[in-house]
């Protein structure tokens, strides 16, 4: 199935017994042919999902906010002196995570990153699923950590501060 909208298009891959049906101009429904056998209903739910996600993408996009939260954390993007090999847009994050050395992020092709303020990234992309997947990649330098409260946090994430053991 294509999805096309003002920001691109994208396809989907449906399985031989997903059936789609348009009653109305601006309508889709989704039947299998068997809704007793759990893989199709799995797998009907999942395609409705996929599409649901695909047309907001092509419609409105999606954007995710990562903080940097600690003391000394920041982030700046730059070029990225590798260009546009491997897939990249020829830009990358500059983050300095409290190790020794700064780490570098290049930024996937498809994705806008934006550095508003040292400590916060903003990401958008079409494609809910490879945003998801960056922002993770991203959280995976510096984890957000229970006692000092501090790492890279996804949107309005929150953790909960544990006490510090005592003797």
């Amino acid at each position: 199935m294509l999805v096309k909208g003002p920001l691109g298009e994208t396809s989907i891959p449906l399985e031989p017994f997903i059936k789609l049906l348009y009653p109305a101009p601006e309508t889709i429904q989704i039947t299998v042919e068997d809704p007793s056998l759990r893989k199709q209903r799995q797998m009907w739910g999942l395609t409705r999902a996929l599409i649901d996600n695909a047309v907001v993408g092509m419609t409105e996009g999606f954007s995710v906010n990562l903080y940097l939260v600690g003391v000394g954390y920041r982030a700046a993007m730059e070029d990225d002196p590798r260009g546009t090999e491997e897939g990249g847009n020829g830009r990358r994050l500059n983050m300095k995570l409290g190790f020794s050395h700064s780490v570098f992020q290049p930024i996937p092709a498809g994705i806008t990153a934006e550095v508003p303020t040292p400590t916060k990234i903003s990401l958008f992309c079409t494609d809910k699923q490879r945003l998801g997947q960056f922002a993770a990649e991203i959280r995976q330098w510096r984890k957000p950590e229970p006692y000092k409260g501090k790492g890279i946090f996804i949107g309005n994430e929150q953790i909960k501060i544990k006490a510090v053991k005592k003797k």
